[in-house]
């Protein structure tokens, strides 16, 4: 058995990490998933970013496992079972991490070890990840290197996927559905 998936992509506080919640738990309550993983990349840095965080703690339930992974998500999807789902909340921070955190190298690299993981998976994986090319280009070099990356992994990924939602307004308009 291979495993599943799903991309959730949208601006900010649209509803994005909300419907994958959902969607996870409810394959939980319908017994698709026997357990549920929360991979969250944010790290603290200031006090906005910790008020964001506490924001998503406080509404997460607590039939999630929670992991705190920056960066190494690879490994965690590339060694879940088939019961498992994992949610990564959210891959723009992951991709936030790799351009200033790492060497372009490792940067590539991970992000090639990501994709395989995803390609490979047992379990369930519910991806979250920020549209960002919607605004206009930025004026800086880092910001511009950031919207092209962004478009270019959320693509990837779509290709991956055996779902797509983009959501506005805490509605989602599914892109793809392959039935599996």
């Amino acid at each position: 058995m291979t495993g599943r998936v799903d991309l959730i992509i949208g601006g900010a506080r649209s509803g994005k990490s909300t419907l994958a919640e959902r969607r996870a738990e409810q394959w939980l309550s319908a017994g698709s998933v026997k357990e549920l993983i929360y991979i969250a990349t944010a790290q603290s840095k200031d006090d906005e970013m910790a008020a964001r965080i506490a924001r998503h703690q406080a509404t997460r339930t607590e039939l999630w496992q929670v992991h705190e992974a920056p960066w190494e998500i690879a490994e965690l999807i590339s060694q879940l079972a088939p019961e498992q789902c994992a949610l990564v909340d959210c891959l723009t921070l992951w991709l936030t991490y790799g351009l200033c955190e790492v060497s372009e190298k490792e940067f590539y690299s991970n992000k090639r070890k990501l994709l395989d993981a995803l390609k490979t998976t047992q379990g369930r994986v519910i991806l979250v990840s920020n549209e960002v090319g919607h605004g206009i280009v930025p004026l800086g070099a880092l910001s511009r290197r950031f919207v092209d990356e962004s478009g270019w992994l959320n693509q990837d990924i779509a290709a991956i996927a055996k779902r797509v939602d983009f959501v506005m307004a805490g509605l989602p308009l599914n892109l793809k559905s392959e039935r599996k």
